[in-house]
């Protein structure tokens, strides 16, 4: 398949944050895009304002009749979208070229000098660090959420150098060719689809062993590359971390120069972590360290990872997309660090039941950490339920005294209850759009 002979692509799943990107990418580069989603979301919303159509009815007749051309027109989809939706199951029948998202992202990359950021937690902001750091200027860069600088999950530039997230669920991974790397961390996860942690490994060893030129990975990991860490000695060391006037002030040393008085915006040190990944793999690909220091100063964020909502004297609202007990316990983690003796309340959902049930214990154990829990119910994503695997279940097992499971209707309701300053609202699921609603509630009720 030639990409430059398809006029026209079909997104089954177009919503989702990975597919999103390559859909504004295809659209940027001429090409016919339309898709399915099931809801409208602003990602949505953003994609049809640069002219994709997109419906979200599951039926056959809603495809444009431009797209039923099979010569013409290729199908990604998202391995999210359940096995009988109807849309996805025509296109197969028809003999269409159907390809996974990570397919076509490894079809867009091949023929690029690409650099792939991998991990459990902390590709996301490792990536966008990263696309920030080459600018469009030097890369084309896909991202797993939306970086502030650009609002937006794609950093449109050179096509002859990609930085990807390198996904490893359903090993999504594996569909990328690499030429410089990073792994983040390998703690277990997507349990649904690895079975065992010692498989989940594996499929990294595999990653590993596609790298063709220089492989960095956080100091401890068991994979042969350059290593990085915060203060433990390393190939890449960032060392002497103050907080001045709420940022991050440190020093790195590389394999080959040192670097002083770099400036990150940043809360916590596992993000400290992420521009010494980002810097290290673009110090290798040979970025000078000057140029590096000061996009690191200048780097935002990104949306639902760590983002402030609201930000006051009174009242602070944190936003994060923390799905795993290590990621929460990151959260944690930089709020004590930023706000030292405040009480915190952690709002949280669930996402997957599988996740749910695999991790329950390390969850509690996390969400113990917060002075107030609320619990929503378990956002099912692309699961059924599993008997006796609730949020009841997980709080019965928390240990903190002020906590609850929370409709979302209630939920408003039941956040005003609490006295805290400090309000977490951590999730995968939907919560991430749920927020819209606390955040204009709790605002009004600040100003009355």
């Amino acid at each position: 398949m030639n990409l430059k002979n398809i006029h026209n692509i079909f997104f089954v799943g177009i919503g989702g944050i990975g597919m999103s990107a390559i859909a504004r990418y295809f659209a940027a580069n001429g090409k016919n895009v339309a898709g399915y989603d099931k809801t409208a979301t602003p990602i949505t919303e953003a994609l049809q304002k640069v002219g994709v159509e997109i419906h979200f009815e599951d039926a056959v007749k809603n495809i444009p009749i431009s797209f039923l051309d099979k010569e013409k027109t290729l199908v990604v989809y998202t391995p999210a979208i359940p096995k009988e939706h109807t849309e996805l199951n025509y296109f197969f029948n028809a003999g269409f070229t159907v390809l996974k998202r990570a397919e076509i992202l490894g079809r867009i990359t091949e023929n690029t000098f690409c650099l792939g950021v991998a991990g459990t937690h902390g590709k996301t902001t490792t990536s966008s660090i990263l696309g920030h750091i080459m600018q469009p200027s030097l890369a084309t860069s896909f991202l797993g959420g939306i970086a502030e600088n650009y609002n937006s999950n794609l950093i449109l530039g050179e096509d002859k150098i990609s930085v990807v997230e390198a996904d490893e669920f359903d090993r999504s991974f594996l569909h990328l060719s690499p030429n410089i790397a990073c792994v983040t961390s390998m703690d277990a996860d997507h349990l649904d689809i690895y079975g065992e942690a010692e498989e989940l490994q594996n499929s990294f060893r595999e990653f590993a062993s596609k790298v063709s030129e220089t492989l960095i990975v956080a100091k401890g990991i068991p994979l042969s590359g350059l290593t990085y860490s915060v203060d433990d000695d390393a190939d890449y060391k960032a060392f002497n971390l103050k907080i001045e006037t709420g940022k991050y002030v440190f020093d790195v040393k590389t394999p080959s120069s040192e670097i002083k008085n770099i400036e990150f915006n940043l809360p916590g040190k596992h993000n400290v972590m992420n521009a010494l990944a980002a810097l290290a793999m673009a110090d290798v690909y040979g970025v000078s360290l000057e140029n590096i220091k000061e996009q690191l100063k200048t780097f935002k964020g990104v949306q639902r990872r760590f983002s402030y909502r609201i930000k006051s004297d009174d009242l602070v609202l944190i936003d994060d997309y923390a799905h795993h007990p290590t990621e929460i316990n990151a959260v944690e983690n930089s709020v004590r660090e930023m706000y030292p003796g405040e009480k915190v309340l952690a709002v949280f959902q669930p996402h997957l039941y599988s996740r749910t049930k695999d991790f329950v214990d390390d969850f509690a154990v996390a969400l113990s950490k917060f002075d107030e829990v609320i619990l929503l119910d378990i956002y099912p994503a692309r699961e059924l339920p599993i008997k006796g695997v609730t949020s009841q279940w997980l709080l019965e097992k928390i240990t903190t005294k002020n906590k609850m499971v929370s409709t979302k209707v209630d939920l408003i309701k039941n956040i005003q209850k609490s006295s805290t300053k400090i309000i977490t609202m951590l999730g995968a699921g939907d919560i991430g759009l749920l927020i819209n609603d606390v955040v204009t509630s709790l605002k009004k009720a600040q100003k009355t």
